[in-house]
């Protein structure tokens, strides 16, 4: 891995007595569902002053790439193994006995960022959505976390939620209430993972260690909730309807360069009306559910300016490592129409899912959703933001080059200067699959790597080089020229037999390999709802 200087990045003066650590300090920011396109340094028009002010300071990624789903996403993100290798092929409720890839928690093989910079002397941290078997013994302060504010498995805005006053919050692996005084009783926990995580920050800074800080928002995941203020700052903008919208996100993708003038919208889905064949009250109807979802987004941008506001208080911003990324693409659950439901839509009350026809936004120009191996469903914006580690020189640019969520624990480890241990919980550590992703930070290349590889609900892929082969459950194999056709408009399987072959093949090998076995839990609808499914 590429071995940083050990000189001090820091410009402001610390606020505490003792020296500030020379390695720096990492964040890696998760969001839950949203879509590649929504944030306004990749296209979007929800307002993201926060992130985008890292992006103009950073570096942002356009082939990025998650692994479709919740669970497997966190699994390979803080693992850097592909999720069946790290016992979570899919969400931490599914459980498969005799096959390692469902164990629905952590692998003990498996070795998270945490586990490996708290023996070389990092402070970690974990606020957020957990999702990863904490009710299989497999929880934040298990796997290496000093500190941690946490819910097993997310769903949960307010302390006050509907239906939610069983469900209870982590606090350093004691449970509590929702509503407790050592958490608060009236609060929005897109706010909450921030406070918390700069309250555990100023004790990394008391003991004088450098501090890696997961933070894993339950936002934009549905119920969509939002203060009614935010909310209302969006009711009417959407009534421009997904047509429009969707040609005005790709065209301004097209001006940042984010997106390859080639690559056509994708074609509106066919269980998706045209917006202008809509009566005003369905409008007005499907304006309110994607003003939620925007409030949501830009609740969560907010978070985001609140932690790396904090960080330049205290002198720290200059030599943390930002990564901001989403677990999969937009969320179709709840088909077409989505969920309204509720005397006030988006409050504690309310049930309310954005549904197919706005995921359809989310995705811009992509096809398909979270749950599909489709560009839609794996694509994921990458935010990379150091002052003192990114030069001047590529702050604001853009890399194409293909990058997986199985990359930052590498990336993070590289920064870091912390070699990747050997053993773990007295088993030899499975090794990571990912590379590092510092070379292009300093606008080169990272290593060659093998196909980068994608199994979820029987949907699979495999991406190699330009070529992505492609195929729903139990469906046939699609064929696509990315640099070319990232859009996947044109299947070019039946004409290229021989790469289909190979790159089928190869598939094949890596699924075995990484106990990726063919999904045996049946098909899905188009937006992802599992329908006649087998035995689990």
């Amino acid at each position: 891995m590429p071995r940083l200087s050990r000189r001090t990045f820091l410009s402001a003066a610390p606020l505490a007595a003792n020296a500030a650590p020379a390695r720096p300090n990492v964040v890696v920011i998760l969001v839950d569902d949203m879509g590649f396109s929504d944030i306004g340094c990749y296209g979007g028009e929800i307002p993201t002053p926060n992130i985008d002010r890292l992006a103009a300071a950073g570096l942002r990624f356009t082939q990025f790439y998650n692994t479709a789903r919740c669970s497997p996403s966190r699994a390979a993100l803080l693992t850097g193994l592909y999720p069946h290798q790290a016992g979570l092929g899919h969400l931490d409720n599914v459980v498969m006995e005799g096959n390692p890839g469902y164990q629905g928690r952590l692998a003990d093989e498996s070795v998270t960022i945490a586990e490996a910079l708290k023996p070389a002397g990092y402070f970690t941290i974990m606020t957020g959505k957990w999702h990863l078997g904490q009710q299989h013994g497999s929880s934040p302060w298990t796997r290496g976390f000093d500190r941690s504010l946490n819910l097993a498995a997310g769903g949960i805005y307010y302390a006050n939620q509907s239906g939610k006053e069983n469900v209870k919050i982590y606090l350093n692996g004691r449970e509590l209430p929702l509503r407790s005084k050592e958490v608060g009783d009236s609060w929005y926990s897109t706010d909450l993972w921030t406070q918390f995580a700069l309250r555990f920050i100023d004790e990394s800074r008391r003991e004088n260690k450098p501090f890696f800080l997961y933070q894993a928002h339950n936002a934009p995941h549905f119920p969509l909730m939002a203060s009614p203020e935010d909310i209302q700052r969006f009711r009417g903008k959407y009534k421009a309807g997904w047509d429009q919208l969707r040609q005005a996100r790709h065209e301004r993708q097209i001006q940042k360069g984010i997106v390859d003038a080639r690559w056509k919208l994708s074609d509106r889905p066919p269980d998706t009306p045209a917006w202008s064949s809509l009566d005003p009250a369905a409008q007005d109807r499907f304006d309110h559910l994607m003003a939620i979802y925007a409030a949501t987004v830009h609740a969560m941008d907010r978070s985001v300016g609140a932690l790396v506001d904090g960080l330049e208080q205290r002198g720290m911003l200059n030599n943390t490592l930002i990564l901001f990324m989403s677990d999969n693409g937009g969320n179709a659950e709840s088909g077409p129409a989505g969920r309204f439901e509720g005397d006030n839509p988006g409050n504690a009350d309310s049930t309310v899912y954005l549904g197919m026809n706005w995921a359809t936004l989310n995705n811009t120009p992509f096809r398909r959703y979270k749950h599909f191996t489709h560009e839609g469903g794996v694509s994921s914006p990458l935010v990379a933001h150091w002052p003192g580690g990114i030069p001047r020189a590529r702050q604001g640019k853009l890399h194409h080059q293909p990058g997986h969520l199985i990359d930052i624990l590498p990336t993070v480890l590289a920064a870091a200067n912390t070699a990747y241990p050997a053993t773990i919980r007295g088993k030899r550590s499975t090794p990571p699959e990912g590379v590092s992703l510092m070379p292009a930070f300093t606008g080169r290349k990272f290593e060659a790597r093998q196909p980068i590889f994608f199994m979820h609900e029987g949907n699979r892929a495999v991406r190699d080089g330009k070529w992505k082969l492609v195929a729903k459950w139990q469906g046939n194999w699609e064929l696509y020229d990315i640099d070319a056709d990232r859009s996947e408009q044109h299947d070019l399987a039946a004409v290229n037999p021989a790469i289909t072959a190979r790159l089928s093949a190869a598939h094949d090998a890596w699924a075995k390999r990484t106990h990726s076995e063919v999904w045996r839990g049946g098909p899905h609808s188009d937006w992802g709802q599992q329908r006649n499914a087998g035995k689990q």
